[in-house]
């Protein structure tokens, strides 16, 4: 088991782009099962390798209550959308800052799992606010950057105060 270290916003690393995979390996399913343990370990529902500094297409999800349903996305794509939500989000990279972002309430993914076999995924409720809050890591963003700029810049405020006080 290898822990892996979650990037904390601002981080820049965060804002990069992930690549799709290509090659399902030993070591794909490796970092797989290493995400997964950092998840569970942090404690939480979702992680994508971005979070890791992993620039992969690769999500982790476990919304169950008992941590048995571990859900691995690889090279996600929402292939439709509908509802809104309103479930408040929080994220591992944004330890203790928690709101609502605007999201689908159900979403049809196509992705692959770790051992390269396609599958499509419906869900909803928040399996499906969790997919696309992890989806947009790949693509670079953090769900504070849905915020008001007045509330990002408290967020900014409270992880450099928790940074200070850790220091």
């Amino acid at each position: 088991m290898a822990l892996l270290n979650i990037l904390r916003y601002p981080d820049a690393r965060l804002h990069k782009t992930a690549a799709p995979v290509t090659v399902f390996d030993e070591s794909l399913k490796k970092l797989v099962r290493d995400l997964a343990d950092t998840m569970y370990a942090a404690p939480g529902i979702g992680l994508a390798a971005s979070q890791v500094d992993m620039h992969k297409q690769i999500i982790v999800i476990d919304v169950s209550e008992r941590h048995d349903s571990l859900v691995v996305l690889v090279n996600p794509e929402i292939v439709d959308a509908s509802g809104v939500s309103d479930i408040e989000e929080g994220c591992l990279s944004v330890p203790g800052v928690y709101d609502i972002v605007e999201r689908a309430e159900r979403v049809k993914v196509r992705a692959y799992d770790q051992n390269g076999k396609p599958f499509t995924l419906e869900a909803q409720g928040l399996l499906a606010v969790c997919i696309q809050h992890e989806m947009d890591h790949l693509t670079g963003k953090v769900f504070v950057e849905y915020l008001s700029q007045l509330k990002q810049q408290r967020v900014r405020a409270k992880l450099a105060k928790q940074l200070r006080k850790s220091a």
